[in-house]
């Protein structure tokens, strides 16, 4: 016996599965979110926590994304103001840094214009006479310091915040609930999960996969089997670490093989990430490796050389997240970063299944799914838009 229809059904409870709840429900559609554990539980919750349009894309040509990027920075600095706010971003360029300072002020201004030099957008120079009061920062060698603007946020209470507006707008959901099979079929796709040992069904017009590093393994429980694309499991990592940085948010390349990390300064703490490694386990195993951990720590104290040796022991805190990255050769960092929407099929598709994706980018993605899916369900009048709702601190657990 199956319990309620819905037009959609969602699984997965991280941004992208929420902000796509949120989409469905602003459009009128009936929808259901089940999530297995809790809002947030696996990526969404172990990003940088940055709201940005990814100034580092630009070198592999991405300009689509970074231009998409900053346009929902600047919608969710105007929606989210408690939970989106822009801060100081500091580059350093050494003389043996990668990229020279002309290729910097070069990105800077490309950055500014795809962003429409929106607010944020401009950057300066910082005089030499001013390098002193940067929090200890490395000198010797030093070329230029540039300064521009990007935006920080909290992760999980930005999905939660999300989830909150669904609600409001008539969404439902269960949690925890796991997700344990379904059959599509034309005339409605049977969704089983289960609820504190119990097994439930519903109906869906249509199913949104949209479980992160799992997504393949939610495939492989629907009935006609499916086609899983390859993917690849990024592992980025991070630490916290007990250090206050007064200037900003410090963007500089690690000197061992050049990849971008951010020194972060947040309220009590400092966040700093972040690696990228290739994860082979299953997702629920994540976790921070001491190669990793001494990684970070190492660039945080070739750039600010007064706190060698202390970093280590002034770890407070460390997590790993997964990027789903589409397979291929080579280095991760030069394969695209845009959302693949795969659906089983193009002219009546019963699931539909979100791979990869980036927090900036979750509202613009939600909005792509339901006016992709649009034509397939049924006839509805839209009672918002997420362009113009707004986002408020969650006081209350979902």
């Amino acid at each position: 016996m199956t319990g309620c229809r819905y037009d959609i059904v969602v699984i997965g409870g991280g941004i992208h599965g929420v902000g796509i709840t949120q989409a469905a429900a602003a459009a009128g559609y009936s929808v259901l979110l089940l999530e297995k554990s809790a809002l947030a539980a696996g990526t969404s919750s172990k990003s940088s926590k940055l709201i940005h349009g990814g100034l580092r894309y630009l070198e592999t040509y991405q300009f689509g994304l970074v231009a998409e990027s900053l346009r929902e920075r600047a919608l969710l600095l105007k929606l989210a103001p408690g939970l989106v706010k822009l801060r100081p971003f500091i580059i350093p360029v050494y003389k043996k840094t990668r990229r020279a300072p002309w290729l910097v002020r070069l990105g800077l201004s490309l950055y500014a214009v795809l962003g429409r030099f929106r607010e944020g957008a401009s950057f300066h120079t910082i005089p030499s006479s001013d390098w002193q009061s940067l929090d200890g920062l490395r000198t010797d060698d030093l070329k230029a310091v540039f300064s521009y603007s990007d935006a920080q946020t909290d992760d999980r209470l930005l999905t939660r915040a999300v989830m909150n507006s669904a609600l409001e707008l008539g969404a439902q959901y269960e949690m925890p609930a796991e997700f344990v099979g379904a059959q599509l079929d034309e005339a409605g796709n049977i969704v089983r999960y289960r609820v504190d040992h119990t097994e439930k069904q519903c109906v869906a017009g249509i199913l949104i996969n949209t479980a992160g590093p799992w997504v393949n393994e939610v495939l492989a429980r629907v009935t006609p089997a499916q086609v899983a694309p390859a993917i690849s499991l990024v592992q980025g990592s991070h630490i916290v670490i007990g250090q206050q940085f007064k200037r900003g948010i410090y963007y500089v390349e690690s000197p061992r093989d050049g990849r971008a990390v951010f020194v972060m300064p947040r309220q009590n703490d400092t966040l700093v990430g972040t690696t990228e490694i290739r994860f082979r386990g299953h997702p629920d195993t994540v976790t921070t490796f001491p190669r990793e951990r001494s990684y970070l720590c190492s660039v945080v104290e070739y750039y600010f050389p007064a706190l060698r040796g202390t970093i280590a022991n002034s770890i407070i805190g460390a997590f790993a997240g997964l990027r789903v990255l589409p397979e291929g050769k080579g280095h991760a960092f030069h394969r695209p970063r845009e959302t693949i929407l795969r659906s089983d099929n193009e002219t009546h598709p019963h699931i539909l299944s979100v791979y990869g994706g980036k927090l900036t980018g979750y509202r613009a993605t939600a909005e792509k799914v339901i006016n992709h899916l649009r034509p397939f369900l049924p006839e509805r009048s839209a009672i918002a838009s997420t362009r113009e709702l707004p986002l408020t601190p969650p006081r209350d657990d979902v």
